[in-house]
């Protein structure tokens, strides 16, 4: 078995919340992202300065901490573990996974007329269109400057999921979920919206919601 098939395997073990990267002591030889976070890691890009990988192979010790956006453009936290052959260091393994909820309760969204505080337990849907996200409540619509990648880190988790590169439900407001083509599905909300689940994320959407 090559490097390459050993660390998918190896992988495997690991959540689906909880991307995956090993590197030598100068780059990275492999990444595995997850769904709920991707740092666009390549074989071959060298290791930044202020991650925990570099931290690791600094210190020649575990690290475990939080890093904030100002790296790879989100937050995250992470365990990396270096690791020796006969003695010399060879390089570092690291797992990274999502920042969880940050304490908010509610989503602050921009209207014609000033800004809405909306609880997240009311809102049905956020959608990315025109370069704006949009987030969708009974009776509010509004937008909001923060990405859909942004929003996964910080709603709870185990009511939003993301189901398309330009969609996150709340899966309190699914009324139905309807079989589409080519293994995907088709989610009804409960103010009748249709939304697509692509492709991508149908397994991880099934895994989630336990079908």
């Amino acid at each position: 078995m090559d490097k390459v098939s050993l660390l998918n395997v190896i992988g495997e073990l690991f959540s689906d919340e909880i991307s995956i990267a090993v590197s030598n002591t100068k780059e990275y030889i492999y990444f595995r992202p997850s769904k709920r976070i991707d740092l666009k890691i390549k074989p071959g890009d060298p290791i930044k300065e202020g991650t925990i990988a570099y931290k690791a192979l600094s210190t020649k010790q575990k690290v475990s901490e939080f890093i904030d956006r100002e790296v790879y453009g989100v937050p995250y936290h992470g365990m990396a573990v270096p690791f020796e052959k006969d003695g010399k260091l060879e390089g570092c393994v690291t797992a990274i996974y999502p920042v969880l909820s940050e304490g908010k309760s509610v989503v602050t969204v921009k209207t014609n007329d000033g800004w809405i505080p909306i609880p997240f337990e009311k809102v049905k849907y956020l959608e990315v269109k025109d370069r704006k996200t949009h987030v969708f409540s009974d009776g509010y619509s509004g937008t909001h400057k923060d990405t859909l990648q942004e929003f996964e880190y910080l709603l709870p988790r185990d009511t939003f999921i993301r189901c398309h590169r330009s969609y996150i439900v709340n899966v309190h407001h699914i009324r139905a979920i309807y079989p589409d083509t080519h293994s995907t599905f088709i989610l009804e909300m409960d103010n009748e919206v249709k939304i697509p689940v692509s492709q991508s994320y149908s397994s991880y959407f099934r895994k989630l919601l336990g079908f």
